[in-house]
């Protein structure tokens, strides 16, 4: 692929210890329900060499624990990666419990992290995701259970700033995960409320570094280039990036991010979109062969066809016509129509994805009458699918 030479970045971040694990540079692919699958996750790990850690979407523990057939399949990993990282969701402590010892007992992974930053309304509104922080008790059951069963295995966990900017939880949450033997803690810089929407605020991230100094801590939101990622290491002193919606779409953003703490300044990927085309290709030809059907897996690939032909004059009939095929054929016929000769648009390096703000905060009934009582969490807020 074609590259960009820029100015020598300033790479400040030393490599990142999840446990016995070196992440070196301190880059993390986020999980995204539907999308760090094992078949995007081989295409980031591909364009980063192998460096950095590329977690699972998320698994639910009762799903985990009952052996649910679409579950067994997301935690599947290819023998080449490594460390592998499962992220669970739960919200019993107890399933979480069973959950990471089914993991380190059938060595299942080499990393666990809980999700606790999830906004998804039908997730938060059973007390789990990025709702569950502020029950700080539960929090804590939680996490004991977890790292009391995961042996040897490191226990990390993600969260946001809080469920709005009136009841924010991420200094207690960040505390409480320190006193319970977490290794590492990622901060989305946003509230529930907020879902995608407005600006990721950098500043939680620096605050959370400077209130719990014993673990690194690792920032996310809005790292949309491989500069982005450097200037939040820069501006608030955590010790890695979590990079999610910016890599929709472009898997070699993962190749950027690498030269950059690397400090070289002519590896920066900049991709014709013949260059796209071949990857958007391959990227569906992984999915079939995972998922055993190359049918399912090119409608599968269908939500990433518009992340990767951003910013590239492909007209809207054809953007449809991509959208629905079905065969590897057609994807290639369709795609082989275009001017493939386009170089990299600009503007292509910015926001993509999910951008919805202001969202209403969904809880259980109760949720906010008090912050430490765990009452109201039932049976049937774990959920039985995975995936989110």
């Amino acid at each position: 692929m074609s590259t960009l030479t820029t100015p020598a970045p300033d790479t400040t971040a030393a490599p990142l210890r999840i446990g016995p694990h070196t992440v070196a540079p301190p880059v993390v692919l986020a999980p995204m329900a539907g999308i760090t699958n094992a078949p995007f996750r081989t295409l980031c790990r591909e364009f980063s060499g192998g460096k950095g850690l590329f977690v699972s979407e998320m698994i639910t523990t009762r799903a985990l624990v009952e052996r649910n057939e679409k579950t067994m399949q997301l935690i599947h990993f290819d023998a080449t990666e490594t460390p592998r990282s499962i992220q669970l969701y739960g919200v019993d402590p107890v399933t979480v419990g069973k959950a990471v010892r089914m993991i380190a007992e059938e060595d299942l992974a080499d990393h666990i992290d809980l999700n606790f930053g999830c906004p998804v309304p039908k997730v938060t509104r059973k007390g789990g995701g990025s709702a569950l922080p502020y029950k700080r008790n539960l929090l804590r059951a939680i996490v004991r259970e977890a790292v009391a069963g995961a042996g040897d295995l490191p226990v990390t966990m993600k969260m946001r700033k809080g469920l709005d900017d009136d009841h924010l939880t991420y200094l207690d949450a960040g505390r409480i995960a320190v006193e319970e033997g977490v290794t590492a803690i990622a901060l989305h810089g946003r509230t529930t409320a907020q879902h995608y929407g407005g600006t990721a605020d950098w500043d939680a991230i620096a605050r959370l570094k400077e209130h719990v100094p014993e673990i690194p801590v690792l920032g996310n939101g809005d790292i949309w280039s491989a500069e982005d990622a450097l200037r939040m290491v820069r501006e608030t002193g955590c010790d890695g990036v979590v990079v999610g919606r910016g890599c929709l779409g472009r898997p070699w953003l993962f190749a950027d991010l690498v030269a950059a703490f690397e400090g070289r300044t002519d590896s920066f990927v900049r991709p014709t979109l013949r260059e796209v085309a071949d990857v958007m290709v391959r990227h569906a030809t992984l999915l079939g062969e995972w998922i055993g059907d190359e049918a399912r897996g090119v409608i599968d690939f269908r939500k990433h066809v518009a992340w990767y032909l951003k910013g590239f004059a492909v007209g809207s009939e054809m953007r449809k016509r991509l959208a629905i095929t079905s065969s590897l054929e057609a994807l290639r016929a369709g795609l082989d129509e275009l001017d493939l000769d386009q170089p990299w648009p600009t503007g292509a390096d910015g926001p993509r994805g999910r951008t919805s703000g202001n969202n209403r905060v969904v809880l259980p009934d109760g949720w906010l009458k008090d912050p430490y009582d765990c009452a109201g969490v039932g049976a049937d807020a774990e959920l039985d699918t995975s995936g989110g």
